[in-house]
């Protein structure tokens, strides 16, 4: 029964991995695209500005939903403690 509940603890870290990474990648991508399209079409290629980009998109959705992502963290550490507090009892 203990190695079932690490394996069910592993899956919920790496599905919450997916789920936190998720949106600061999905903005990434579409900000990437959107400069890609604009560099093509005026034949500025320039590879900071993409990067640049990128990275103040990135900054800014990390910003924007900080409490949300700090929240499931929290709440999988909890659970993380209180297993550890029940195994050890």
């Amino acid at each position: 029964m203990f190695s079932t509940e690490i394996y069910q603890l592993a899956y919920q870290a790496l599905l919450l991995i997916l789920i936190l990474s998720g949106p600061p990648i999905m903005i990434s991508m579409i900000f990437g695209l959107t400069v890609a399209i604009f560099q093509a079409a005026t034949q500025i290629q320039e590879q900071t500005l993409s990067f640049t980009v990128k990275l103040v998109a990135v900054i800014l959705t990390i910003m924007l939903m900080g409490n949300f992502l700090a929240s499931q963290i929290m709440q999988y550490a909890q659970t993380i403690f209180t297993n550890f507090y029940k195994w050890g009892t």
